[in-house]
């Protein structure tokens, strides 16, 4: 195992291997630490919907990185594939979404940013719902994130990043303002640069390990998720389906999610019969087909919510060499690729892909 390297990144979600991946593109050696095993919290928890629900609803900033990412996402997946053997099944099946009270809202967006749409009065069979100005995205995609998460743990495990896992952080050393290493339960890390990629737990981190080194911390607080997967047959639902608040996402061997709850500042990972009988009640009443196919999962995960939920990419004002990437609330997926690409444009001092003003850090002191 390196411990001398230019980049490490506290925390193995789809934001700090993403992140890995491009700085090791760019030619910087890098070590990734979790706390647990690689990708198994909101990464690994997700629906993997490249979309966030209602984008006409939320910040231009979260479309920014999303419409960045959907351009990046099919070379992603094919690269990936070939590289690590593991294919992540990234899917353009489409999103329908069924009520849309704010249609005008939804047209203009969709014109502006150039996304494919359809009226879609006709793609509400076998659906029971009450439908408003109902709509079909038909360029919108999925990917299969448990397979994404292993397909690029494989490639960067591949390509000699270093995969740290069950990985505690226990201390860092700073002097004039920039970290010279970190201890953890594996031992000691040097580095350049040190990323901080680990999405609900980042607030909490920062609090412990660095408040005597920084004045303002990232607004990240824990939201649990609870999905549902039914065991059915491929092509019983073509494509994503969003009603209200909630959503079925079929998967290429037939089965279909069903997702989520929203609950709010709890690391409680655990399902509830609250949330199974909610999210059933919802997706059988809406696809009443799922009623000849098994429920045959159910569990939660932590999502980091922020303000509006516009993730933190930049550089800490008060240490020169930390970094943050987090805080990507529901839609970490739909703005993995674009964020990994802007933190290391940020680090590498390389023309930024998008604005990076929206995710300044110095908002928390405005805030505040």
């Amino acid at each position: 195992m390196h411990r001398h390297s230019d980049i490490v990144i506290v925390g193995g979600g789809i934001i700090g291997l993403l992140s890995a991946r491009e700085l090791h593109q760019a030619g910087l050696s890098v070590t990734v630490i979790d706390k647990g095993l690689i990708g198994q919290e909101s990464s690994w928890a997700g629906g993997g919907i490249l979309l966030p629900l209602y984008p006409w609803r939320q910040d231009e900033a979260i479309s920014t990185l999303v419409l960045h990412s959907l351009g990046l996402y099919p070379s992603l997946s094919h690269q990936l594939t070939a590289d690590s053997g593991i294919n992540p099944q990234w899917n353009p099946c489409g999103l329908l979404i069924t009520r849309n009270p704010d249609i005008d809202d939804a047209l203009n967006w969709c014109n502006r940013y150039r996304i494919a749409y359809e009226f879609a009065e006709n793609r509400l069979s076998g659906l029971h719902t009450e439908a408003i100005n109902p709509l079909f995205l038909p360029g919108i995609a999925q990917i299969r994130n448990p397979r994404l998460i292993r397909s690029l743990k494989q490639d960067l495990s591949n390509k000699g990043v270093n995969l740290v896992e069950n990985c505690q952080l226990a201390a860092v050393h700073c002097m004039k303002h920039r970290l010279q290493s970190i201890d953890t339960s594996q031992g000691r890390f040097h580095f350049h640069h040190l990323i901080i990629s680990a999405g609900a737990w980042t607030s909490g981190l920062l609090a412990e390990f660095f408040s005597d080194n920084i004045a303002q911390q990232p607004q990240i607080v824990p939201v649990k998720g609870q999905m549902l997967l039914f065991a059915a047959e491929p092509d019983t639902l073509s494509t994503i389906v969003l009603d209200g608040g909630n959503y079925l996402i079929p998967r290429l061997d037939g089965h279909i999610l069903a997702g989520s709850t929203v609950e709010g500042n709890t690391f409680d990972k655990s399902p509830t019969a609250a949330a199974r009988e909610q999210i059933s009640e919802f997706a059988l009443s809406l696809f009443p087909a799922l009623n000849n196919y098994p429920l045959i999962k159910q569990w939660a995960g932590i999502r980091p919510g922020s303000p509006s939920g516009i993730p933190y990419i930049d550089r800490h004002p008060d240490i020169d060499n930390l970094f943050i990437n987090a805080g990507h609330f529901r839609n970490g997926l739909a703005m993995a690729p674009a964020s990994a690409q802007l933190m290391a444009d940020l680090i590498l001092n390389r023309p930024p892909c998008v604005n990076p003003e929206p995710y300044s850090l110095i908002r928390v002191r405005q805030s505040n």
